[in-house]
């Protein structure tokens, strides 16, 4: 079992900064995605950064390529999100999840791939 525990979300003027982290447990030693989701209300949950966890390969939506960033602590078993250049239209719920199978074809931005989701933090961005 994955236990995974968001933080660092919350409110920002647009052209700002935040970075997000996602806690997994210590008994997550599986893992071979983790990624992170945003959804707002009435749309369906989007992918926004993945990484390969056993290695260097990362996967962005093109909405935030250039702005954000995906890192991870292995040893800390830690995962980041750093967004810069924040736009309004950033704002939402994001989620952290992770896949403990190291077989993904298609698109990796693909929120039906994760199993594991952690409980969201907000991001909200305004003009």
């Amino acid at each position: 079992q994955v236990q995974l525990v968001e933080s660092g979300g919350g409110s920002v003027q647009a052209g700002g900064s935040l970075r997000l982290s996602c806690a997994a447990s210590a008994y997550a030693t599986s893992i071979y995605y983790m990624g992170w989701f945003r959804q707002t209300p009435g749309k369906e949950r989007e992918g926004v950064a993945v990484a390969y966890t056993r290695g260097s390969s990362e996967y962005y939506a093109d909405s935030v390529k250039g702005r954000f960033t995906i890192s991870q602590d292995n040893a800390k078993k830690t995962l980041y999100l750093q967004m810069n250049s924040l736009k309004p239209e950033d704002t939402a719920m994001y989620y952290c999840a992770a896949r403990t199978s190291g077989v993904m074809s298609g698109d990796r931005l693909d929120a039906g791939k994760f199993p594991y989701w952690g409980q969201g933090t907000q991001v909200t961005v305004s003009s």
